[in-house]
């Protein structure tokens, strides 16, 4: 078989890539407020339409959030008020870095580890890639354990949160610190610790 013939006969195998919008149907997300907290009732429905483990979908969004959450009976729950949008944005997100394929833009996408790598394998085009968000597999085993809840640290403020909490740097972990203001220098009380996330109060 020749170059041209060869070359025919692989054009027929590459899938059309026209319609990929279509081939991801996401359900918009539907929020609840319960006082402090923001509740995201569907979450269940939205990791199944994109073929993600719930777990996964509700960590990245907690890290998009830049709050704390929890998980139960396909519905979660993050610290704060969010609308509807700040949910879609994170979710968006998401779907741009763990589902679709960067080379063809089809969903039709799987996360498999690959010697410690969490990698985007298109089953569509074959092109992989490896992710660039750690996934929560690759952060509980990259996170070092120089930090716990209860114990106190000081830290240095470097950033101000979206909720006004001051953000510092400690290793892997970002901390979000109450009362705190960006520029000082404090000892912060580790109240809770979610992944790489950790949420504190000035001392």
């Amino acid at each position: 078989m020749d170059y041209e013939a060869k070359l025919d006969r692989a054009l027929t195998l590459v899938p059309e890539l026209g319609g990929s919008e279509e081939r991801l149907s996401v359900p918009e997300p539907e929020t609840q407020k319960d006082g402090a907290f923001t509740r995201l009732t569907n979450l269940k429905e939205i990791a199944d339409a994109l073929s993600r483990e719930g777990e996964h979908l509700h960590r990245e969004i907690q890290s998009e959030l830049g709050t704390a959450g929890q998980l139960g009976d396909g519905r979660s729950r993050y610290n704060g008020s969010f609308s509807p949008s700040d949910f879609q944005a994170a979710i968006d997100s998401y779907i741009q870095e763990f589902v679709r394929c960067s080379e063809c833009g089809l969903p039709d996408t799987r996360l498999v580890n690959e010697d410690g790598t969490m990698m985007l394998r298109c089953e569509a085009c074959g092109a992989f890639r490896p992710v660039t968000k750690q996934s929560t597999a690759s952060k509980s085993q990259q996170v070092t354990t120089d930090i716990e809840e209860g114990e106190t640290y000081e830290v240095e403020i470097t950033d101000t949160g979206r909720k006004g909490d001051g953000v510092a740097k400690r290793g892997d972990y970002t901390m979000f610190v109450t009362g705190a203001s960006e520029g000082e220098t404090v000892r912060a009380k580790v109240e809770n610790v979610s992944g790489n996330l950790v949420f504190a109060k000035k001392l």
